[in-house]
This record gives structure tokens, sequence and C-alpha cells, in this order.
């Protein structure tokens, strides 16, 4: 048998390939060629049921090590990461899990009282949307948005699937209940339309999966230090890059945080110097520090979708 490779390979079939080199150009607010979001994960887990980011072994259930290194963050780490926002004047996307209203509503409430935009993040992490039935992962998305609307009084326009865990229907699902943009692809540093079936568009606005703590600290056992130093290494490099002559490009820098794992005392002392260099570059207005929902509604005025992505 001969084997040819002539045949084109499955497609998701929700965008194009386009290199950045060949994008509109455009600015940022306040002449910005590099826009900056903080990524706050603020999760939830079912006792006795397993599933989240470990610090030891997984052991049988219940897993009370797990669960209560996880639980700190809700408990401490999360206050003391808003306090340094507070204290840097930064925004954030707080990405939350809505069982968080049951569990510690004072923690959600801190957030939208310091103006930060709420993104849906599931439930719990306790489970993956990937595994629902079409049915149940509509109705996930729509009790979301509900219950968020109803306690905080905003209407979700952005998602992020816990575990980034995705059906074939996802996209399609999240545009039909009412989001406008999807965190879940990595794919690249500037929004992208993505195509659904119903022709609306969704927005893909670039998460992090590098410059995100779960990966880098619980993944490849970097520490605080290191981390930290490598926010703002990808920072330089990018506001270079953003600003390169005859290539530049607005590019978008998420960075992705957990509190069980940056609100630990000496890796928010880590933290606190690479957002003070992050923070320094807004006050010199270098930088447009926004939210995810800010920056998906400036580019989608400036860079329309495609006909084949509405």
């Amino acid at each position: 048998m001969t084997l040819t490779y002539e045949h084109h390979l499955p497609s998701h079939g929700r965008f194009d390939y386009l290199p950045i080199t060949r994008r509109p150009d455009y600015q940022w607010p306040n002449g910005a060629r590099l826009a900056v979001y903080l990524g706050f994960n603020l999760e939830h887990f079912a006792f006795g049921e397993g599933l989240g980011a470990a610090i030891g072994p997984v052991t049988p259930e219940p897993d009370v090590l797990n669960y209560a290194w996880r639980e700190y963050g809700n408990r401490v780490g999360a206050w003391r990461c808003l306090e340094l926002f507070d204290t840097l004047a930064l925004p954030a996307a707080t990405i939350l899990n809505t069982a968080l209203y049951d569990h510690c509503p004072e923690l959600v409430q801190a957030c939208v009282a310091r103006g930060d935009e709420l993104v849906g993040h599931g439930h719990t992490n306790a489970e993956r949307q990937g595994d629902f039935s079409e049915n149940d992962e509509r109705r996930l998305l729509t009790l979301c948005r509900e219950r968020i609307a109803a306690h905080s009084g905003q209407q979700v326009r952005g998602w992020l699937s816990p575990w980034i865990s995705e059906s074939h229907h996802t996209p399609d699902l999240l545009a039909e209940t009412g989001y406008g943009y999807t965190l879940n692809w990595c794919h690249d540093d500037q929004p992208t339309a993505m195509r659904t079936r119903s022709g609306a568009t969704l927005w893909s606005v670039p998460y992090p999966q590098e410059l995100n703590d779960i990966p880098m600290i619980v993944g490849r056992k970097m520490d605080g230090s290191a981390f930290a130093q490598m926010i703002i290494d990808n920072f330089d490099e990018m506001l270079s890059q953003s600003q390169s002559p005859g290539q530049a490009q607005p590019l978008v820098m998420g960075v992705a945080l957990h509190p069980y794992l940056v609100g630990q005392p000496y890796r928010l002392r880590h933290l606190r110097r690479a957002l003070e260099h992050l923070a320094r570059a807004r006050d010199e207005g270098r930088v447009w520090f926004a939210t995810p929902g800010e920056i998906c509604a400036h580019h989608a005025a400036q860079v329309p979708p495609p006909e084949a992505a509405r």
C-alpha cells in the first residue's frame, strides 16, 4: 500500500490561519500598543469528590491535604491579592465558579465592589463540561450567567471553562446563550473571531497557558521568584514586539493567577515585584491595563469580524 499525505487533517473550522504579521494595525486606548489584563481565578471544589491541582500525591477521598491547600486561596490568599491590586490600582477579571455564591459570597462581593469584570467559570472546578451532554452544557452556561446577574448585577460576556474543557459544541453554545467571548483558546496574541453554527461571532480573547501559575508552579515546579521574573520578561518582550519599527502590532498579554498559589506569602512578595513593574509602565502611559471584556470590545470596534466569521 502506498501512503499519501495529500488529504486535509480534521479541523475545528472556527477560524482560518492568519499570521500575526498580516493583521490590521490599530492602537489601544491612549495610544498604547500593549493591552494587559489580570485573570484572577476564584474556584471552589466539592469536598471528597476529587479533581483539582495537587500539592502532594492524590490520596483516597476525602483528600484533605489537597482540598485544604486550595481552600487557603479563598480564605486568605485571595484577600491578600486584592489588597495588592488595590495598592497598585490594578483592575482584574474575576473568573469565578458560581459555587462561590454559596461558599464565600463575601469574596465575590469584594471583587464586584472593586469594579472588576466577572467572567463565567462553571459552577465548580470539580467537574469538566466536556463530559456534559449538549443539553446539560447549555443549561450550565445559562445558569451561570443567570446566577451572576442575580447576585452581582453583571451581564456576563466572557467564559473560561473549568480545566479548559470543551465539547465540540461549546463555542456554538456560548454564542447561543449570550456570551460574547471565550478565554479557552491560547493560540494567539490578539483576539480572534470564531465561527459558530448560528452565524453569530464569538470572540476568542488570549488567555495564557504559559504566563499562568498552575502550569508553571504546579506543572513545571517553578518557584515564586522565577514566575515573577517570567511575568516581567514576557511583558518587556511583548512591549518591545508591539513597538518594533516596521513590524509593530497591537498585542494582548494576560496573566493567569490562582490565589491558593500566588496568594501564599512568599510568592505574593515576588508577584508584588512583578506587578509593580507593570504598574510603572501603566503610569508612564506605555500600556493599557484593562479587562478582557474591554479588550474584546475595543478590538471588535477596530477590526470587525470577517463575513465568514459572522
